[in-house]
């Protein structure tokens, strides 16, 4: 949503329906889950609290809602069915936040939240909660109703952790700034205990990109302490050859139970990686590269290289396949690079622009050769095409230079005097 999005309050959305892109009703919204955050700060806005048919509440992520309005909620479809369980450092927005005696921090004033209202930040994904509708006067006071007004939420107390505190809770939500690789460097320092607590309180997707940037037995640890169906939530969070690589780590009878509890999809990715050698191209690669059908333009690639969880290297190029569009595609075609995107119009069909000159890896390549590769194109990424001509998928230099580092490279201090430029 772009700069001067619409804020909508939440009330307007309590009960409201959510539908999947087809149109079907998937259940109504119960609930909205938060995060606060330290300072003052507006709260983080996690996702949703749905009720579906069979009267059981899930959690919707916000990064998979497409649309929200005050009559309705659209998903982008993939739903997890399990069941809501709230995290420690969550708090429900209707259920907790609204009905609570504040301060206006101005006049030192006692008032009552009426209502909050959120909002989507600019070029972001995120969705924060902005506004504060209270009122003046003695809570529960119906003969005098006193005055009414939406103030901002840095200009009330009494919602917002304080500063330096030391639970979970405030430990997290001190790491809401820091990127994934610095926030695993600091879980790598604390007991085991501790490293426990924190993850546990982190929401899923935040957890994920933590684990990918931990040494193996760190995660396996971190893994272990989850509950299972948690644990089968992380993994579908994590990028599919990420998660491979983990599940290998885990006796066969562990990793079976995960792989059975995760979504039929997310699994199936992960078996698939999982029946590749590991130091080959179909056990470096991911599944999930920008596709694209021949027909689709330049504007259609565009959208799809500027989703904000696209790493950097997965977004210097689009893959054009026959359908269907989900690795393993129909045939390869060929790739069109970010540069060249952005030299030609809009309109253009990327069947038009498609680089067939660069050659693709088969799954078997050995780790040498695909470093070769990548180095000969100077390629930041190169696709994995098997016999038949279908796309399985990409290799990174990311993850090639994760293989090529010594194993105990994550161990070191991220924040190293060579690191941060002798300061």
């Amino acid at each position: 949503m772009a700069a001067g999005a619409p804020r909508i309050f939440v009330s307007h959305l309590s009960g409201v329906p959510v539908f999947d892109p087809n149109g079907d009703q998937v259940g109504r919204v119960r609930d909205l889950v938060a995060m606060l955050r330290v300072g003052g700060r507006p709260p983080r806005l996690l996702g949703l609290v749905v009720e579906v048919v069979s009267r059981r509440r899930i959690f919707l992520p916000m990064t998979r809602v497409t649309g929200v309005e005050s009559g309705q909620v659209i998903t982008t479809g993939v739903i997890n069915m399990r069941r809501f369980e709230q995290r420690p450092t969550e708090r429900l927005v209707l259920g907790e936040l609204l009905d609570r005696r504040v301060t206006l921090v101005a006049s030192g004033e006692e008032v009552t939240v009426l209502d909050v209202a959120i909002q989507q930040l600019p070029a972001r994904r995120d969705w924060e909660i902005d506004r504060i509708f209270v009122r003046k006067g003695k809570s529960g006071a119906l003969r005098r109703r006193g005055e009414a007004l939406t103030v901002e939420w840095s200009a009330v107390t009494g919602f917002s952790l304080e500063e330096h505190g030391q639970g979970a809770e405030n430990l997290v939500a001190t790491f809401e700034q820091m990127r994934p690789a610095d926030v695993a460097n600091v879980l790598h320092h604390l007991t085991p205990k501790r490293r426990a607590e924190v993850a546990n309180a982190l929401d899923d997707d935040r957890l994920a990109d933590v684990l990918e940037e931990l040494p193996e037995d760190e995660q396996v640890e971190i893994l272990g302490k989850l509950k299972e169906e948690r644990a089968a939530d992380v993994l579908e969070a994590m990028d599919p050859d990420d998660a491979a690589d983990l599940l290998s780590e885990l006796p066969e009878d562990d990793k079976e139970r995960l792989l059975t509890l995760m979504q039929p999809d997310d699994a199936a990715d992960v078996r698939r990686l999982l029946s590749y050698e590991e130091n080959t191209a179909g056990g470096l690669m991911t599944t999930e590269p920008i596709v694209l059908r021949p027909d689709a333009t330049v504007a259609d690639a565009l959208a799809r290289v500027r989703q904000a969880d696209l790493s950097p290297a997965l977004a210097a190029q689009v893959y054009v396949c026959r359908p269907p569009d989900e690795t393993p595609t129909g045939k390869y075609l060929g790739t069109v690079h970010f540069q060249r995107l952005l030299r030609d119009p809009p309109f253009t069909l990327v069947s038009s622009i498609v680089d067939t000159d660069l050659p693709p890896l088969r799954p078997n390549a050995s780790l040498p050769a695909v470093t070769t590769h990548l180095a000969a194109y100077n390629m930041v990424a190169v696709p994995v095409v098997d016999e038949s001509g279908s796309l399985l998928g990409a290799v990174t230099v990311d993850d090639v230079l994760d293989h090529l580092l010594p194993d105990d490279w994550r161990e070191t201090d991220f924040h190293s005097e060579e690191a941060v430029g002798g300061r």
